[in-house]
């Protein structure tokens, strides 16, 4: 137990979020818990964590984690470690929380260059209905950037993707291949402008950044077969687009090639996504848990082929592997799933509450006049 990597989860603490302050001290070795010297509040060391208060070993929930995260039914896991259903799909639900959390503490914070982005959707079949999962990815790093579940394929879902891609960049300026769907060209020009400060009144205008690129690769279907694919510029010139993709080494024209391989990935690691599958979902809150853990995975604990690089000269190995994350710069080593689920994401720092009315020194004299 290391009480300096720990940090108070107590919202009214004034300490809270902050580790390595002296605040917190061990207070039961036994029980795992620690104390926050500054409110006093004890919390066990599972606190913030898919762990917290389960009471099967914590081996035991990693071990059946990283077989959902890898496309193992949960019937399959019934009948190997004699659980209830229930019990897993509690665990699943639990961890997929988690790692929302996560990916917004870390991917969503607006630190990373994208460079060229590319989204799409594919439906999901569900009981009695189907729904929508829209996903998007950063192509120079394989990095996942979120995803966004909807019955229908309207504006709503779309934005929240793109809202997404905004969160997690650093700069506007980037490329955007999507699919011929009409509603990605009025989402991304409509999030990603930025007004136009000119100091006069009035209503500023909103303006799209400079840099930033959209591009569409429509395909022409006759029979749910694919006969023709048209490529379209929607905001930028070829030329650019051209030079974008040369420096990120994502082929020589416009294409989604890379995010219908992570849609792929997806349909493979995540049994509900099977398209001739008997594993039909029941409730969307499954299936986003499901999709958060199978992405932060995807993130941080899976080394990307196309991603390593040479290892040192003198290092037992020749290719030295790297994640998503790693090569975006958000961590420097791979993630072990154990590691993924006990990572605590910290709270925002205390900031005192507003004080209304007026302050103490200008009621004295106030006063002062009343009496007189």
């Amino acid at each position: 137990m290391d009480p300096q990597s720990q940090f108070c989860p107590n919202p009214d603490c004034q300490a809270r979020g902050k580790s390595g302050q002296g605040n917190i001290r061990i207070l039961s070795r036994k029980e795992r818990r620690y104390q926050c010297l500054r409110c006093r509040r004890s919390f066990a060391q599972t606190t913030g964590t898919p762990f917290y208060r389960l009471h099967k070993m914590q081996e035991l929930v990693v071990i059946v984690l990283t077989l959902l995260s890898h496309g193992c039914p949960i019937q399959a896991i019934v009948a190997a470690f004699r659980l209830d259903e229930r019990t897993v799909t509690n665990w699943q639900s639990r961890a997929g929380e988690h790692c929302q959390r996560v990916h917004e503490s870390l991917v969503g914070q607006g630190k990373v260059d994208l460079q060229h982005v590319q989204a799409d959707e594919m439906w999901v079949k569900m009981v009695a209905k189907r729904v929508w999962m829209a996903i998007a990815m950063a192509v120079p790093f394989r990095l996942w950037l979120g995803g966004a579940i909807s019955p229908h394929r309207d504006r709503q879902l779309i934005t929240r993707v793109v809202e997404m891609v905004r969160d997690a960049a650093s700069t506007l300026a980037m490329l955007v291949c999507v699919d011929g769907l009409s509603t990605y060209v009025g989402a991304f020009l409509r999030v990603f402008r930025h007004r136009l400060l000119t100091g006069r009144r009035g209503r500023p205008r909103l303006l799209v950044e400079k840099g930033f690129l959209l591009a569409q690769v429509i395909k022409h279907t006759v029979q749910r077969h694919v006969v023709s694919v048209s490529r379209r510029v929607v905001q930028g010139s070829f030329e650019a687009i051209q030079a974008v993709l040369k420096v990120t080494s994502s082929g020589k024209e416009i294409n989604t090639a890379y995010i219908e391989r992570l849609n792929a990935t997806f349909r493979s690691r995540l049994v509900a996504l099977v398209r001739r599958g008997r594993a039909v979902l029941h409730k969307e809150s499954v299936l986003q848990a499901g999709m958060y853990l199978l992405g932060c995975a995807y993130n941080f604990c899976w080394a990307h082929e196309s991603l390593r690089l040479l290892a040192p000269v003198g290092s037992p190995c020749k290719w030295q592997p790297r994640t998503p994350a790693m090569a975006a710069g958000l961590t420097d080593h791979i993630w072990s799933m154990n590691e993924l689920l006990h990572h605590k994401v910290p709270l925002t720092p205390w900031t005192p509450k507003t004080r209304r009315g007026r302050s103490p020194k200008q009621s004295q004299p106030l006063a002062a006049t009343v009496e007189g």
